[in-house]
């Protein structure tokens, strides 16, 4: 999935690794990414936890998307810094899941995001004759 998200390779995140259920990604702040505070703005934080939850919910096979997500802004960040988000399931049930992803910069948490996750159901065979 990585592979396709142009959105994401844009702005510099990288998939450091992933596994079922869970995600650690990268990104640099950089300087298109400040507002008018000179510190990152939320939208790019969120765009970032929200690509790592992606990245955590999508097994192999399946197709999911998000049905919501939040996140809590902990402390600011700036041009230059480096950030690490976690993400990992906290719940999954039929379709649906929950999962968490901790933004942070170095040792400090920086942004707690939760995101809702909904699998597709699988295409139907063709049926026509």
């Amino acid at each position: 999935m990585y592979a396709n998200d142009r959105a994401s390779q844009h702005l510099g995140i990288t998939l450091d690794d992933h596994g079922p259920g869970w995600a650690q990604c990268s990104m640099t702040v950089t300087d298109i990414m400040a507002n008018g505070h000179e510190i990152t703005h939320g939208g790019y934080i969120f765009l970032f936890a929200d690509t790592t939850f992606a990245m955590a919910c999508n097994y192999p096979g399946s197709v999911t998307v998000a049905s919501g997500g939040d996140i809590t802004f902990l402390k600011p960040t700036r041009v230059g810094d480096e950030l690490v988000a976690y993400g990992r399931e906290v719940v999954r049930q039929g379709r649906s899941g929950i999962y968490d992803v901790e933004v942070k910069r170095g040792d400090e948490t920086i942004a707690v995001y939760r995101g809702r996750s909904r699998t597709l159901p699988a295409p139907k065979p063709d049926t026509a004759p």
